[in-house]
């Protein structure tokens, strides 16, 4: 355990301003608030938050998160207050506290309301200063140094997957690239014990086998790059065990398989050097086809830059090799944590990070907690590509990305009014899959809205969030539109017209807020016809106790226009007959549910007894819809064509054409289509029966 002068002195080893008698006052506090607490490993409980602080000054951190380190568990596992923290350290180090104690309350990411109000906890905690999770990973990061104490092997489990799954991720997020690796080992280690001790056992015999491999190879680098006027530093490791695991895993290979279990760093003094170096190493050893990535000219999210290859080296032997500045070597080293420097006068309160934004727009359009979780889920783990805007800008988006995800990854409004993209010059499907280094132009248009259709493609837990916000707040207005139209046809069947102001007394009778909720539950059918009519005019109903029936509503005396509603919103076309305007249609309401629209002869309303059947009507002029037809043709050449060319002529859109089965010289196709009305469909048919090459045509 560090002693109180060490830990001063590694501040300000690296900040000669440090706050000293702040850190001093820190530590004894801790050390008195958790007294004779032990830890699993039988050592003083205050060991752990100085070794975290000790941590956090290889990171070079300030003063405040020093302080914070050392005091983060006082307030959940001691009895001091966070008014003791505040009066004793100030404003700043009360809110980081307050902030890691909120983020040791987050576990894994399942399915239920606690994790999603953990981490809403979370993300607002990090949006308000991003050193609240550089603590909680300094902290993590020793637990899991200390996990094998604990004697539980299922809590050990726990944790371990705890940290894979959610602490490695972030601490790669911010660049933490050391820190994570070491999370990786450690967790694999006990979730996987077998698997890690056999890959550690054969890079152990692998050593033996080659010796010093790893520093002749270093130093062979080292001397090419040097015999051509470069001076670099160069160093090399062995893969650690669960990057090795996990390669082994997805390319389904064994260990003697691995062609790359090396890796070495080249460090040089400028860009300029970064890219001669990269073409002497070319130019000597022949590079892996598709293995160089340039996060120099493209940056991870992150901040990395580095320049990475693979080559295949002497002996046929394939390494990796990371090219990069000192400057970038410090930010891949501290991550985050680089960005600041104490002799600028910066504050690590200043840095601000563009996903934990894109984060917290997230909680303000996730209706659940499962679809919160889903959404950050997305944005924290998925691998990313770069595409570009035609002025050049950057957009980092998860690899699956499409069109519509880079317009809300541009701007929401833009998202939202999205009708076709250009990638690199060309006019594409929105749910085209984007490659990295695509140049996306979005075509926008005022009069656009989201489609619940994006939902099925896009990747980005931003789009999928924003989406769902506008089809939860259409649906509910529509809702609550229908809901109008029944009501007011109700009204009609009264005895005698309601009083000024009935509506709004029958809400409240009826246990709602107001008349929107109302209209709402009435098109939900979570309130009967009849209990509506009785909350309006009571005794309108018909009493028919001596029958033993209760009451029962008068029947329905009008039909309602669904006209201006949007299908699949308020109510949803039915798939079993495919009306269209013109049909006579029915709708089948079920308590809580969409109301089903179906043609008045459809079978499948014969098996709707526990609905209530709506009287509906399309309006004037309503929006046309898809009818299926289906089609027989003779088995002769230019048959398909002639019968597309009929539904061409006849201005007919097919959207889906399906073989169902050949009989002999006929082939039997369903073709679904878009059209205006009933008329439109019959003249469609008849132009079908009157073709040569078609035996059969039928509406089905």
């Amino acid at each position: 355990m560090l002693r109180q002068y060490e830990l001063v002195e590694k501040v300000r080893a690296y900040d000669p301003d440090a706050n000293e008698a702040l850190i001093n006052r820190a530590y004894v506090f801790s050390m008195k608030a958790h007294g004779a607490q032990l830890r699993a490993s039988g050592d003083p409980y205050f060991s752990h938050p100085i070794e975290v602080a000790g941590i956090l000054t290889d990171l070079k951190l300030d003063t405040e998160t020093i302080v914070t380190a050392i005091l983060h568990d006082t307030i959940e596992d001691t009895v001091a207050t966070p008014e003791q923290i505040e009066n004793l350290f100030g404003d700043e180090v009360a809110r980081l506290v307050d902030g890691v104690t909120k983020l040791s309350k987050v576990e894994a990411m399942s399915e239920s309301e606690r994790a999603a109000e953990n981490l809403r906890k979370f993300l607002l905690a990090l949006s308000g200063d991003i050193r609240v999770l550089l603590v909680k990973l300094a902290d993590r990061l020793h637990n899991m140094r200390t996990l094998h104490h604990i004697p539980k092997e299922e809590k050990r489990r726990r944790i371990a997957r705890e940290t894979l799954d959610i602490y490695a991720p972030l601490a790669e997020r911010i660049g933490m690239y050391e820190m994570m690796k070491e999370m990786q080992s450690l967790s694999f280690k006990h979730l996987e014990p077998d698997a890690y001790a056999s890959i550690v056992r054969r890079l152990k015999q692998l050593n033996e086998t080659g010796g010093d491999m790893i520093a002749r190879i270093g130093l062979n680098l080292q001397l090419h790059l040097k015999d051509n006027g470069l001076e670099a530093e160069v160093t090399g490791r062995e893969k650690h065990p669960y990057s090795i695991w996990r390669k082994m895993a997805e390319q389904h290979i064994s260990f003697e398989q691995l062609s790359d279990v090396m890796a070495f760093r080249v460090i040089v003094d400028s860009v300029e050097d970064v890219y001669r170096a990269l073409g002497l190493i070319h130019q000597r050893w022949p590079m892996v086809p598709g293995r160089y990535k340039d996060y120099i000219s493209t940056p991870k999210r992150n901040g990395y830059r580095s320049l990475h290859t693979r080559v295949i080296h002497d002996s046929n032997m394939r390494i990796e090799i990371q090219i990069r500045t000192r400057e970038m070597h410090e930010q891949a080293e501290r991550g985050l944590a680089a960005h600041w420097a104490y002799k600028e006068g910066k504050s690590a309160a200043d840095i601000k990070v563009p996903w934990i934004s894109d984060l917290v727009e997230i909680l303000d359009h996730a209706a659940s907690a499962e679809e919160l979780l889903e959404h950050t889920r997305m944005a924290m783990y998925q691998d990313r590509i770069f595409a570009f805007t035609p002025k050049g800008e950057l957009i980092q988006l998860p690899k699956g990305a499409t069109p519509v995800d880079f317009a809300y990854a541009v701007h929401t409004d833009l998202g939202d009014q999205t009708v076709g993209a250009k990638v690199n010059g060309r006019v594409v499907p929105l749910r085209t899959l984007l490659d990295n280094g695509d140049q996306v132009e979005i075509l926008a248009s005022d009069a656009q809205q989201p489609q619940p259709s994006w939902l099925r493609f896009v990747a980005t837990g931003k789009a999928r969030a924003a989406i769902r916000r506008f089809v939860r707040h259409k649906e509910r207005d529509e809702t609550i539109e229908l809901g109008t139209k029944i009501f007011a046809e109700i009204i009609e069947r009264l005895p005698s017209a309601p009083r000024r102001g009935a509506t709004k007394r029958a809400a409240k009778r009826l246990g709602m807020d107001d008349e929107a909720a109302l209209m709402e539950a009435i098109a939900k059918k979570r309130i009967a016809d009849d209990a509506v009519m009785e909350a309006l005019v009571p005794g309108s109903t018909v009493n028919l106790e001596k029958e033993g029936k209760g009451t029962r509503a008068p029947e329905q005396r009008n039909a309602i226009s669904i006209k201006g509603l949007t299908p699949g919103v308020a109510f949803e076309l039915a798939d079993c007959c495919h009306p269209i305007p013109g049909d006579r249609i029915v709708g089948v309401r079920r308590e809580d549910d969409m109301i089903e629209v179906h043609v008045i002869g459809c079978e499948t309303l014969l098996a709707s007894d526990d609905a209530d059947w709506l009287d509906l009507a399309w309006g004037d002029h309503s929006d046309g819809g898809t009818a299926r037809i289906r089609v027989i043709l003779h088995d002769v050449a230019g048959a398909l064509g002639d019968m597309a060319g009929v539904f061409g002529a006849k201005s007919a859109n097919i959207i889906n054409l399906q073989l169902v089965h050949r009989d002999g010289s006929f082939h039997t196709f369903d073709v679904d289509t878009e059209l205006h009305d009933l008329a439109h469909l019959h003249a469609i048919v008849a132009a079908l029966r009157a073709s040569d090459t078609v035996s059969q045509a039928e509406r089905i």
